[in-house]
């Protein structure tokens, strides 16, 4: 093709605008979905074969370039060019430059419309699948610290204060289910991304006799979409694929944000390795919490990319317009986002350790058993919010004398709380507190065993 030629000149009297060109391109991204290109061409090549629309040997030759272009893509060997806008045009013109003008017959009875729809929706598919091989690994790691640290107690918080303490595998299970909804929630992207929109043409379908479903068979998909306005106009799933990835790292970023905070002198009890921490370059001592960090600060990234392309699509008219060009630097970028956060992530959480001498150190002397007080004193039959006072009267007077509740003299203790059996008081350890919450769901440590069996039958059931 000449310079200032397009494979959609025809109607034009002159070339466009060079600053026109190089806006209007895409295939500095797009070339991304070279593979997938290829693959939907091959399938509506078949089709057209099959259908009669075109002849055999042409089907064929048509399919042994496509071949070839593929090979020499993924070796990194294919030049594509900005003049041709975007991968599909750069495809399809190398193919007619290699097989002559029957290469211009791989175009019957479809549009780029249809074309670049089947393209991401193949892409999806894909992605989608990779990430959930990757939250599956996450929870995999999930699953075994859990079963590791199943004896350490830890403080619970609310508003970050002191609330009760938990186990810490109570604690990492928590983060179990929040992956495993972001599972169901990519499940679902797939399921909704598994529909063919190749052979609505530009917008109303096409005056060939083509197979819709036999091309959406040989691709794998689950079936086609039954309106061809929607077929291109749709991105639906991409959004939602970019709400999926956006809420997987908000979980990233809350448990980045614990590990951030557990990591620090002020709490200190967990150690990050130093494969997973960086240092300062002025000062020494510095173990700084870098990848945490980095996946909390790129969340913001992740969420960018969905109010993006929410507002692009808020608009439109039916059925296809260039702004949907838009919809693929923000879900490429989520992905190269998202992947290396989960797989960093997953090395982190794995290698760490959980300093158990600083637990017992911070968990002497707060008051986070003043729940298992009130319920001692509606045991013994008082109403619960009066409960709730007796008992935060005895927080205030320990607070104010900085004496913990076992360190609290029978004297003082008839002083302040005389409700309050001394012999409650001695009861009051971490691991006395957390072994009472025995409800399904809860912090004991039988109830966590039977939540870690149940999160791991629930793991397994991925395969």
């Amino acid at each position: 093709m000449e310079k200032g030629q397009s494979m959609w000149g025809g109607r034009f009297r002159k070339p466009p605008h060079e600053l026109v060109e190089a806006f209007n391109a895409s295939v500095h991204f797009d070339k991304r979905l070279a593979a997938y290109d290829i693959q939907g061409s091959i399938a509506h090549v078949r089709m057209l074969k099959r259908q009669g629309i075109i002849a055999v040997e042409e089907a064929e030759r048509i399919e042994a370039g496509l071949c070839e272009i593929s090979q020499e893509i993924e070796q990194g060997r294919f030049e594509f060019r900005t003049a041709l806008e975007d991968v599909h045009m750069n495809i399809e013109h190398e193919l007619t430059e290699r097989i002559g003008a029957v290469g211009g017959k791989l175009h019957t009875g479809r549009s780029r419309n249809d074309q670049v729809a089947l393209d991401m929706h193949l892409f999806v598919k894909a992605e989608a699948g990779q990430v959930l091989e990757l939250l599956h690994t996450l929870q995999e790691v999930l699953l075994a610290q859990a079963e590791r640290y199943m004896d350490i107690v830890i403080p619970g918080y609310t508003h970050l204060q002191r609330a009760q303490p938990v186990r810490f595998s109570h604690h990492l299970l928590a983060y179990f289910w929040m992956f495993e909804r972001d599972r169901e929630r990519l499940q679902g992207v797939v399921r909704r991304a598994d529909l063919s929109p190749l052979g609505a043409g530009a917008l109303a379908g096409t005056t060939f006799p083509i197979d819709r479903v036999d091309v959406a068979e040989t691709l794998g998909f689950a079936g086609i979409y039954e309106n061809s306005l929607d077929a291109v106009s749709d991105r639906d799933y991409i959004l939602e694929f970019l709400f999926a990835l956006a809420t997987v790292m908000m979980h990233l970023s809350r448990f980045s944000e614990e590990l951030i905070l557990y990591s620090s002198t002020e709490f200190g009890w967990i150690e990050l390795d130093d494969a997973y921490a960086t240092g300062s370059s002025m000062m020494p001592q510095k173990k700084n919490p870098d990848v945490a960090e980095l996946v909390r600060g790129k969340t913001g990234r992740v969420y960018g990319h969905l109010q993006a392309l929410l507002t692009t699509c808020k608009g439109l008219p039916l059925a296809y317009n260039k702004d949907m060009q838009e919809d693929k630097e923000g879900l490429f970028d989520a992905l190269d986002t998202v992947k290396p956060s989960l797989r960093l992530f997953a090395g982190m959480l794995d290698s760490l350790t959980v300093r158990k001498d600083r637990l017992d150190t911070l968990l002497q002397g707060d008051y986070s058993a003043a729940t298992d007080l009130a319920d001692a004193l509606v045991r013994d039959g008082v109403p619960f919010r009066a409960a709730h006072e007796v008992v935060g009267n005895l927080v205030r007077y320990a607070a104010d004398r900085q004496i913990a509740f076992v360190d609290l003299t029978p004297a003082q203790l008839a002083e302040a709380a005389p409700q309050v059996a001394p012999d409650w008081i001695s009861a009051l350890t971490p691991e006395h507190v957390v072994e009472a919450r025995t409800s399904r769901g809860g912090t004991a440590r039988f109830a966590v065993v039977e939540q870690w069996t149940r999160a791991e039958e629930v793991w397994r059931s991925h395969r």
